[in-house]
């Protein structure tokens, strides 16, 4: 008899998905994919498939990982016009049979995998003294972002900015925490010691001549080759970490149009086999990798099944 198909949904993983867990699954993923031979990692370049015709695109995202015995594939759909910008559906599959398992909302996981792997680069690349945060952007990827940061690191003021000053209120009436509402980007930038870009720009809007020297920067939006959200003096003297060089040199606007030079993945910090500059300005330029989904999405998969063994 066939085993019935799991359907998990947002409400389930956002009480499943604890960061205390995710965070060390993340670490061990990202030095398992930068070291030699992949580590057990399987996950080719993202696929993008344009629907000009409706101004959008399907990304389809797959990858294994040995270490978990974890066989994903995660669909994004992205349609910057739309009222829900983002759309994602993750599917779990038995690795040693290739039967679907389960189905998940990607949603939730996209968003806290997302800001915990920028939380691991800033851990990894920042400066000792942490005062002010700043986030350029204010949808539901800044709010993720905000929850983990203000838990993780001991900043004493967060401005925020958002070309909608509508949607920056709804964002300060989200988040637990003091926002300073900023009126520009230079004004939210200014001092900021970490910086995360969570836009849908297509042209900068982070300029270099604006950012405290050794400052962190955590540019998680333009996943698209065309699109920017940092201009060329900050991508050139700033040194530059990405989460993967092939994803980064095929996909980041950032990166391509920039021509600048890629120090390291973050992976091979995490690992030991490339350093973490702190006393000197960084980006980590995050495109989100397959890699991340999976492991991600096994360890809702491992928590549902263990609360519901406890049920029975």
């Amino acid at each position: 008899m066939a085993e019935k198909l799991l359907s998990i949904g947002s409400g389930d993983i956002s009480r499943l998905l604890q960061y205390s867990e995710l965070l060390p699954v993340l670490e061990r993923a990202l030095a398992n994919f930068s070291s030699e031979g992949g580590g057990g990692v399987e996950q080719p370049v993202r696929s993008i498939v344009l629907v000009p015709k409706h101004k959008g695109l399907l990304g389809v995202m797959p990858a294994y990982s040995a270490e978990d015995d974890a066989l994903v594939t995660k669909f994004v759909s992205l349609y910057p016009a739309s009222t829900v910008t983002h759309r994602t559906t993750v599917l779990l599959f038995d690795p040693s049979n290739g039967i679907l398992k389960a189905v998940m909302d990607g949603t939730v996981i996209t968003e806290k995998r997302t800001a915990a792997v920028s939380a691991i680069a800033t851990k990894y690349l920042k400066q000792k003294d942490l005062d002010v945060l700043c986030i350029l952007g204010a949808g539901p990827m800044a709010v993720t972002h905000y929850e983990l940061f203000t838990q993780m690191f001991p900043f004493k003021q967060v401005k925020v900015w958002s070309r909608t000053r509508q949607r920056v209120q709804k964002f300060a009436e989200m988040v637990k925490g003091p926002v300073q509402i900023c009126a520009s980007v230079k004004e939210a930038v200014l001092d900021a010691d970490v910086l995360i870009t969570v836009t849908l720009a297509t042209e900068p809007i982070l300029f270099g001549e604006w950012v405290k020297p050794g400052a962190h920067v955590n540019a998680v939006g333009a996943c698209r080759p065309n699109w920017r959200e940092l201009d060329d003096e900050l991508m050139k003297n700033a040194v530059l970490y990405v989460d993967s060089r092939a994803g980064a040199m095929k996909e980041s606007g950032d990166v391509i149009l920039s021509e600048a030079e890629i120090f390291a993945e973050l992976g091979e910090v995490v690992k030991g086999t490339k350093p973490a500059l702190c006393e000197k300005t960084t980006v980590f330029k995050s495109l989100g990798m397959a890699i991340e989904d999976t492991v991600t999405a096994k360890l809702v998969y491992d928590c549902w099944e263990i609360e519901n063994k406890q049920k029975s």
